[in-house]
């Protein structure tokens, strides 16, 4: 089960992640991203896909951190001045590009007016892509690249899958979300997020139970890659997909899988993963001690940990949106 903070993290969750969080601010804004990377791309080589991976995941981690500014601009992606200026840099706020490069500095000028600026989205994008661009175009070496910046295998991996999913839809717009079963189906729930658990020892719920008939299917919510798949001693067969705004969603006591189901599959809204079941606290194959549920749970990982927030109010809007899209076909 993933690691989770319960107070000062739940106080930032209330006031930083809302059912819409994350979301962009129109197609006019994706386009403008889109864009930008291409014409970054056709510039360094470095696939779109990536830098939009990238530029994702910065701004999903600086919607979550209070040690980072919220992005304001359509490029997401933060440098430090330090950073962008360089370490000994006298002068962080230091737009000279030689200077900059003098001084080791990060900031490239990505637009041609003569000035590397933390406030050009096209100097930001361009200024990592040349970064990249110091280890190779090609997929391992990016990945090499992004070791040696974050320093964190995790984060390496959710902006791999994110290049993926992005890679495989052909677009940015990825918003969609739907219930985890069928709005037809005979299901109820409400929120039991934060509730005292004692088998196995003393823990809260980190999610929502959804009951339902036994089989009854379980969709995947979101855009996203499957990141994990298998047995737990309380979760039981359970599912984890990771969403394009770092969310992780996390499906548990399953009857079972859906045919051809595997690590690293994207999956997009609706798409089966499996059956409501009651499996789960015990060995592999333990099943029946509780009604049969589905256990979904949301996790939000900020760059350095990964905490657990209440699904509830996501699975209310998300029943909503579906139902008035079925409206209007």
């Amino acid at each position: 089960m993933r690691a989770f903070l319960i107070i000062g993290t739940f106080l930032l969750l209330m006031s930083s992640i809302s059912p819409r969080d994350a979301h962009a601010k129109g197609p006019d804004e994706y386009q403008e991203r889109m864009k930008l990377y291409k014409k970054v791309e056709t510039i360094t080589q470095i696939p779109w896909y990536y830098l939009a991976a990238i530029d994702q995941y910065e701004r999903n981690i600086r919607a979550v951190r209070k040690d980072l500014p919220k992005a304001e601009s359509v490029i997401g992606i933060y440098f430090t001045p330090e950073k962008w200026a360089g370490p000994t840099n006298p002068n962080p706020a230091e737009e000279n590009p030689a200077i900059i490069q003098f001084f080791n500095g990060m900031g490239v000028d990505g637009d041609g007016d003569g000035k590397a600026s933390l406030k050009s989205d096209e100097d930001v994008l361009y200024s990592f892509a040349n970064y990249l661009l110091s280890y190779g175009t090609d997929h391992d070496n990016i990945k090499i690249g992004l070791w040696n910046y974050y320093h964190r295998d995790k984060t390496v991996g959710i902006i791999a899958d994110k290049a993926k999913v992005y890679r495989h839809f052909g677009r940015l717009e990825l918003d969609k979300h739907v219930f985890p079963m069928p709005l037809r189906s005979n299901h109820s729930y409400r929120s039991t997020w934060g509730d005292a658990r004692g088998w196995g020892g003393r823990r809260i719920h980190e999610g929502t139970d959804i009951f339902a008939g036994y089989g009854v299917p379980v969709r995947a919510t979101n855009y996203g890659i499957v990141e994990m798949k298998g047995w737990n001693k309380f979760g039981g067969w359970r599912v984890g997909i990771r969403d394009i705004n770092n969310t992780y969603h996390y499906f548990a006591h399953l009857s079972g899988f859906a045919k051809d189901l595997k690590v690293g599959q994207i999956v997009e809204p609706g798409t089966l993963i499996g059956g409501v079941g009651s499996s789960g606290y015990g060995p592999p194959g333990t099943s029946g001690k509780f009604p049969p549920h589905l256990h979904y749970g949301m996790y939000k990982d900020n760059g350095y940990t990964e905490w657990s927030f209440d699904p509830t109010p996501h699975l209310r809007l998300w029943k909503q949106q579906e139902r008035q899209a079925l409206k209007k076909r």
